[in-house]
């Protein structure tokens, strides 16, 4: 190294961190393990925040990990605010008439790859909307571009739909979002078990991303840079946001796999919280203190 380019060096670490400024505070510093944020301070919703968010996702590529084939990811993706406009001219287009913005959820599934397999998810799924007392109001497509993933993850890979579902409260003066929130914690839950007793044999295994009226995921076993490519949904100007949480996964104690990249459907964490069997254990122990009387049985 010559010397010029050692004190160019020497100068930048002399200047990281930068002064304190904004909301930045170099006290606050801390590493995190491809885990990032992006917000717009007032809320303004913008297609931007969605760019930079996956501007953000693919600076977090060094944080990740890939397997014997370099585009074999562990998995990565973003989670962001219920985009309404584009939500609601997509449904529009299946004759689908979507309610005020907060009355309506919509579902994000990764489904089988089985046909019959995937048929019988979606008549549990109607079901259970139907008996929770919530209107199904259509089902989506999600437009996907698979061509650049791994094969690996191909093989596996789920079909992606999108459940619309209305609240029966829509209409009343008091409607409350936080009890439609609830309602939607609780359909997916009964999905969840009732798909899981089918015991299905099929490549891609069935899970929901997310569920609510408030905020959806996009997420998949992919590389950090795929993940605005592989959902073409996200290279739409109409899909806004004021925030955007993303991952970049790197697996340690656990194999990748569709569902198990992040973000979930409320956190995006750094790090192993635990095993995956200490996880499973405390929540049992935990089982019987888990009731709510907004809940319900």
């Amino acid at each position: 190294m010559s010397v010029t380019n050692s004190n160019e060096i020497k100068s930048k670490i002399k200047n990281h961190p930068p002064k304190n400024q904004g909301l930045y505070d170099k006290r606050n510093e801390k590493d995190a393990c491809g885990v990032g944020f992006v917000a717009h301070i007032k809320g303004k919703k913008s297609h931007e925040i969605v760019q930079q968010g996956l501007t953000l996702l693919t600076n977090l590529t060094h944080r990740g990990a890939t397997g014997y084939d370099p585009k074999l990811g562990d998995g990565a993706g973003l989670l962001m605010q219920m985009p309404d406009a584009f939500m609601r001219e997509e449904a529009a287009k299946l004759g689908i008439n979507l309610p005020e913005l907060g009355q309506y959820a919509v579902g994000n599934l990764f489904l089988p790859q089985d046909a019959k397999n995937r048929v019988a998810c979606e008549v549990i799924i109607s079901k259970i909307i139907g008996e929770e007392n919530q209107t199904l109001l259509g089902w989506r497509d999600v437009p996907v571009d698979n061509g650049n993933i791994a094969d690996a993850a191909r093989d596996v890979e789920p079909c992606m739909r999108h459940v619309f579902v209305g609240s029966k409260a829509a209409d009343q003066a008091n409607f409350d979002q936080n009890q439609f929130e609830r309602k939607c914690f609780v359909i997916r839950k009964r999905i969840e078990h009732a798909v899981r007793a089918l015991n299905l044999k099929d490549n891609a295994a069935f899970y929901i991303p997310s569920f609510s009226s408030r905020t959806i995921v996009y997420k998949g076993m992919l590389l950090a840079n795929e993940v605005g490519i592989y959902f073409k949904d996200l290279a739409d100007k109409r899909v806004v946001s004021a925030l955007a949480l993303v991952h970049q996964r790197f697996s340690t104690n656990t194999f990748p796999a569709w569902d198990l990249a992040h973000p979930f459907r409320m956190i995006a964490h750094n790090g192993e919280i635990n095993t995956v069997q200490g996880n499973v254990n405390w929540m049992a122990a935990r089982h019987e203190t888990m009731k709510s009387t907004v809940i319900g049985e």
